[in-house]
This record gives C-alpha cells, sequence and structure tokens, in this order.
C-alpha cells in the first residue's frame, strides 16, 4: 500500500496544527459557528442529531493492521468503543467531543491517516473493487490508478470548491464491484484491438435526491491522458455547475441538463488546452506508484479442493460460510475471504474497538498484515492460504465476524439513519435488524440466494436505497417515520434504478412486506435464477398485487 514520504507526513502534522489551532478559537468564542462550518468540514467533521461524527479517509479502502489497531485505540479513548465502515471504504466516528478531535487527527497521523476532503465540495474517496489485485478476473489491478487520482485530487487548488461533493470510482476486473456507474465519473480499464491499455469514461452517475445512471462519453481513453481528461471534466463542471440550488448541484444534473453528447463536446474543448501537457501521465510515474503495490511474498502452493471438501462434508457450518464468505485468487492455494459485520442485532457497519484489535492481529497472520474496506460495509482479508480456512473460521466465529451472509438478504447495505444523523427522516437500523431476524434461518436464506437489500434513512441515499435489488427509503409522513419499497436497482455493469412499489409503509409492516416480496420471488423464480433476474421477467406488478392485497 502507499507510504506517504517526508512532504506527506508534514502536510498532514501541519494540518493538524492549523485545526487544532481553529478548534481553539471556535471554543474560545473567536469564530462564529459559520466561520468554523468549512473548516471542520475540511477535516471530515460533521454535527450530528447527537454528537460530532468524524469521517476518517481510507483511500480505496485499503488499510495496514497498524493502522486498525491505531483505530481501536482511538475508539476506545475518544469515542464509545466502536466505529462505522462507511459505503465509500471511509471509517467513521459517531461521537468524538469537538475538543478531542485534533487530538484525533494527530494520532491519526502518526499511522498516515488522516480526514482531509471526507466531506465538503470537493473530490472524495476515490473507490475500487475491495478484490483489486486478487481477483481472478481482474484486467488490470486498479489500485495504483486510484492512488495517481488520490494524489492529483487532494488539495488540487482549482477543485477545492466545486459546485457539489465529487466522487470518482475505478473498476478494472470483467465485473463491476466498484458501482462505477452511479458515480460522478466512472473509470473502466479496457484494450483496445492493439492491446493498448485505456478507460472508457462514465459522467453523471449519481444517487440521492435525483438518481441517475452515468453516461459513457468516452470509450477509449489512453492512460497516459487519464488526469487531464479528468481537469477537463472537473473545469467543465466547475465553470457550468449550479451554485443557486444545491439539490441541482451535483454534474449528474449538469450531464443530464446539456445531454452527455454536448457535455462530452465541452470536455473535448477544454481537454483541448490540457492535452500533451504537463498533466500527461508518464510510464516512469505509473511505475513509481505502482512499486506500492507489488504483490506480496505469496508461496508457491496448490490448490486445496479436496481436503477444503472434506471439511465442508464435516462442518456444514464451515461449508456454509466457504460459499458464502470466500472467493477464488488468482494465486493457486490462496483466497480471498470477507468477514461480515452484519451478524443480527448490530447496527450494519459496525465494528467493536476489541473487534478492529482482533482484526489487525487477523491480518497479521493470516493476510500480510493488510485489510480491506468494502463499499458494502463488510471487511476483507485477500491473501489467506486456503489450507488456514479451517483455522481462521474458527477464530472468526469468536470474534463476531463468521455470519455467513455476504451477497444474501440479510447483508444489508445501511445508513445510520435517524439514530445518529440529523437530516434523516426515519431511522435505519431497526428496519435492518427486524427484517434480518425475519430471515434468520440459514437454509431459507441460502435458497433465496443472491439479493441486495439497501436501506436509507433520507434522500441523500447514503445506503444506496435506489441501486438495491430491494430498496427502502426512510420518509417523514406528517411527523411520523414511514417506508417507501422501491425494486429492481442494481449497482453491477449496466446498473439500474430501482422502481417504487407504492405508497410507504409503518415500521411495524417492514419485515412482513419483505417476506411478501421473497415469497412472490419463490414462486415465480425459474431454476438457479436470481432475485434481480426474476424481477426483470415478470416485472413490479406480480409484487405491488401481493404486498398491497392485504391493504385494500
Amino acid at each position: 500500500m502507499y507510504v506517504y514520504d517526508q512532504y506527506d507526513q508534514h502536510i498532514i502534522e501541519d494540518r493538524v496544527r492549523q485545526f487544532r489551532d481553529q478548534t481553539r478559537r471556535y471554543l474560545a468564542g473567536e469564530l462564529s459557528d459559520s466561520e468554523f462550518l468549512p473548516l471542520r468540514l475540511q477535516n471530515g467533521l460533521y454535527i450530528q442529531r447527537y454528537a460530532p461524527m468524524l469521517r476518517i479517509a481510507v483511500p480505496y479502502g485499503l488499510m495496514s493492521s497498524t493502522q486498525v489497531r491505531k483505530l481501536a485505540e482511538i475508539t476506545r479513548k475518544y469515542d464509545k468503543g466502536y466505529a462505522h465502515i462507511s459505503t465509500r471504504t471511509n471509517v467513521q466516528l459517531n461521537w468524538p467531543e469537538l475538543e478531542d478531535v485534533p487530538d484525533i487527527l494527530a494520532e491519526l497521523a502518526t499511522v498516515q491517516m488522516h480526514a482531509i476532503q471526507t466531506s465538503g465540495n470537493c473530490i472524495r474517496n476515490t473507490t475500487t473493487d475491495q478484490f483489486a489485485g486478487v481477483a481472478r478476473d481482474e484486467l488490470i489491478d486498479p489500485r495504483p490508478w486510484c492512488e495517481i487520482i488520490r494524489q492529483w485530487s487532494t488539495f488540487h487548488p482549482e477543485f477545492a470548491f466545486l459546485p457539489r461533493k465529487f466522487k470518482i470510482a475505478v473498476n478494472g476486473a470483467v465485473n463491476d464491484r466498484a458501482a462505477i456507474e452511479v458515480h460522478d465519473i466512472g473509470l473502466e480499464a479496457v484494450k483496445n484491438a492493439a492491446g493498448e491499455l485505456g478507460f472508457r469514461v462514465s459522467v453523471g452517475g449519481g444517487l440521492g435526491r435525483t438518481p441517475i445512471v452515468g453516461s459513457f462519453i468516452n470509450e477509449f481513453l489512453p492512460w497516459r491522458h487519464l488526469l487531464t481528461y479528468l481537469d477537463a471534466i472537473l473545469r467543465v463542471y466547475n465553470r457550468y455547475g449550479r451554485r443557486d440550488n444545491k439539490f441541482k448541484a451535483r454534474i449528474k444534473i449538469l450531464v443530464k441538463a446539456l445531454t452527455p453528447e454536448v457535455f462530452a463536446e465541452r470536455v473535448n474543448a477544454e481537454w483541448t488546452h490540457l492535452k500533451d501537457g504537463p498533466g500527461t501521465l508518464t510510464e516512469a510515474e505509473v511505475e513509481r506508484v505502482s512499486k506500492f503495490f507489488v504483490e506480496p511474498a505469496y508461496k508457491a502452493l496448490e490448490d486445496q479442493d479436496e481436503p477444503l471438501a472434506r471439511l465442508d462434508a464435516e462442518h456444514p457450518g464451515f461449508a456454509r460460510w466457504r460459499q458464502r464468505n470466500v472467493m477464488a485468487h488468482k494465486k493457486p492455494g490462496y483466497c480471498a475471504v470477507t468477514l461480515s459485520l452484519k451478524p443480527t442485532g448490530t447496527a450494519p457497519g459496525d465494528i467493536s474497538d476489541k473487534q478492529l484489535d482482533a482484526l489487525a492481529d487477523l491480518a497479521d497472520r493470516y493476510s500480510f498484515g493488510e485489510v480491506r474496506n468494502s463499499h458494502e460495509q463488510n471487511i476483507i482479508l485477500a491473501d489467506v492460504e486456503q489450507s488456514r480456512l479451517f483455522e481462521l473460521w474458527s477464530e472468526l466465529r469468536e470474534q463476531g465476524f463468521a455470519t455467513p451472509n455476504i451477497g444474501l438478504l440479510t447483508d444489508i447495505v445501511c445508513c445510520p439513519g435517524g439514530d445518529y444523523c440529523s437530516l434523516a427522516n426515519a431511522k435505519s437500523i431497526p428496519i435492518a435488524e427486524a427484517i434480518q431476524r425475519r430471515f434468520d434461518d440459514l437454509d431459507y436464506l441460502f435458497d433465496v440466494g443472491e439479493l441486495d437489500l439497501n436501506i436509507s434513512g433520507c434522500m441523500n441515499a447514503c445506503g444506496h436505497h435506489h441501486i438495491g435489488h430491494i430498496g427502502i427509503l426512510g420518509v417523514d409522513k406528517k411527523g411520523a417515520e414511514f417506508y417507501q419499497v422501491s425494486l429492481g436497482g442494481d449497482s453491477h455493469r449496466g446498473a439500474s434504478l430501482g422502481q417504487i412499489l407504492g405508497p410507504s409503509f409503518a415500521q411495524e409492516e417492514m419485515a412482513d412486506v419483505i417476506e411478501k416480496i421473497i415469497k412472490v420471488y419463490v414462486e415465480n423464480r425459474n431454476e438457479d435464477e436470481r432475485f434481480i433476474d426474476t424481477f426483470r421477467r415478470i416485472g413490479i406488478d406480480s409484487f405491488k398485487e401481493r404486498v398491497y392485497a392485504a391493504n385494500h
């Protein structure tokens, strides 16, 4: 993973000193709320319903065991003993005291972490596939390209005050596990007929109040021109994006208003001033960054199919876990393991200080001291020897990481909702727990199969409800909390937005509603057909009739 040089470290430490003085002045009454607002946002600090929330940057979801241990220490010392993994693979603290935040940032700086550009109208954390570098379907490792984008975008003076926040995702594999089509910019690695590397560029995707699937405006951008082309896109957005209405300020609104074709023309016109200029990437620069992402010291191993099959037969629980939580690796004898942060009774994405300490130890012993956060709010050990899987599974069970539900109905993506967020219209976490408790039969859960269920507490869509196969949105109905259901969303290749099922439901109805939806799917599916495929085949009306039948 990327390691700071002396300049990186100096910049981060300077920022901590600046914010310490800014916080002191605010607490002393020398800065007003409005004056302090941009200063705290520049350091990832929000004011939530009951306490500040600090969002810590985790570039493309990658952390070392040393960083994980520091997070455990910080959550114990400055918070309530847990942290939260966000859908941008960052880490959030929900209960820090304002006066402690400079100390937290100072401690983070000792392990090359910070909270810069995790909030505000700037380029946020660039995300990618949680299996980057180890997936068998990978064309290129996207992590060096994410790091190149991170270095280009961090403290970029021209893009520090955009019309609105800006998110970029990079996919380097055949399967899109980075949801690039619902980002402001999505980059997909491709090769042309000559075998040369380039990027297919999508612009104008996003969720929130106005969900839109992005449009591909460049089918092959040679890799050398990546940064100059990104510069051109951001310049067009900075020039023409709305600043008079924050609900219409995202680039997706601009692309839709201009049309993707006209937007592409303006980007190309701007690019003529930048192409082949100083921002053009060189092989030397790409090689410099790529050296931080070399393969670890893999052993020469063979796949352990037969021994693992015997263990499966002897231990059905292990077999279930291996089926859902273990992914094939590009290296023989290795696999990638997803640690579920979705056991019933725990807020999805939450991890305790003790679990963080245990995770750091597990990473050191099983996965070269490295962990990844996923945008599904889980944790990945990417380089586990197959021969040690049973040993690892036993330890994960003790730590609460072994729930065999990855990709299933109870692997719910969920924002903190009204329990924490001052913007939320409704609570999210109790809905997630009610659904998890209703579907606590593992045999039935496995029979239902692959299904994405996403919950957001408001239209800001931090839970990405628009792209869940089943999406749930909290709405305010005359001061009461209700929930709107959508079906048919998908974040993968050929992304789609969910269709609203109909009128919203009260909180106590939600588990029943989801059960009815699942029953329609089970009754109508073809053999081995996923929920999303059945929905696309039969349409929304069959679900609507069943769900609302008892209400008439």
